[in-house]
């Protein structure tokens, strides 16, 4: 079933001049999961609910990467928009979307870069309305400067977070081990806003994910039996 990076990739495509080629482009993909079809990630794909929305503002090749992991939090969470970060544009559907009175938005950021009294380290309820996690997804450097020109995010908290383990996702190097995956600091938003099963499903729906796409990378067959998947099952 399609969601909202799924038609954010369809888009971006429609537009290139030319293809992007990814590593390992030449491999037959799953359609809808991106992996290699001999590591199909499709089955397990968590069936839970969750009452926080995320929104995802993407910097403009992360929803053709094959390692992406804002396509996992849209398969787990169902409110999940998508938007393509454009410093001189910017879809008129997503300050329409902030300014939806059903949702509180924060905007989910280290709080060193922010003025202060924009900052919040906690979800706090408000009667009526669901969180509603703003995340940057791109590298560290693009995220910074989405941060500092996107004026239209300028008047959202700021949500600190305080991760307290590090990051365990294997698919791309970062230069500091604290900084997480876009997944994995939407896992942490979800159990802040109380959303706790949902956050367990998207991080063990994360380290499978990781498992099948360096399994195909290799090539290799994937245990479907391991503690990983046994992990991941009674989310299905």
């Amino acid at each position: 079933m399609s969601h909202a990076v799924h038609a954010l990739r369809a888009a971006r495509l429609a537009r290139s001049v030319k293809p992007f080629l990814a590593r390992g482009s030449r491999a037959a993909r799953c359609e809808q999961c991106r992996l290699a079809s001999s590591h199909c990630l499709c089955a397990w794909k968590p069936q839970v609910s969750a009452r926080a929305g995320v929104c995802l503002v993407m910097h403009d090749v992360e929803a053709l990467k094959p390692s992406n992991t804002g396509w996992l939090i849209a398969d787990v969470v169902a409110d999940t928009s998508a938007f393509g970060w454009s410093r001189t544009e910017v879809d008129p559907a997503l300050p329409a979307l902030l300014d939806d009175e059903q949702w509180q938005p924060y905007l989910v950021f280290p709080g060193e870069y922010a003025e202060p009294e924009r900052v919040v380290t906690s979800v706090e309820a408000t009667e009526g309305k669901r969180p509603l996690f703003v995340l940057l997804d791109a590298t560290w450097t693009q995220a910074r400067k989405m941060f500092r020109k996107s004026p239209y995010l300028d008047s959202l908290p700021v949500l600190s977070l305080q991760p307290e383990t590090l990051s365990r996702y294997r698919l791309r190097r970062s230069k500091r081990d604290d900084h997480l995956c876009t997944a994995e600091v939407a896992a942490m938003c979800l159990e802040l806003a109380g959303d706790e099963r949902a956050a367990d499903a998207l991080n063990a729906y994360l380290d499978v994910f990781s498992a099948h796409y360096l399994a195909s990378k290799a090539p290799r067959a994937v245990d479907l039996d391991d503690a990983l998947h046994q992990r991941l099952k009674p989310f299905l």
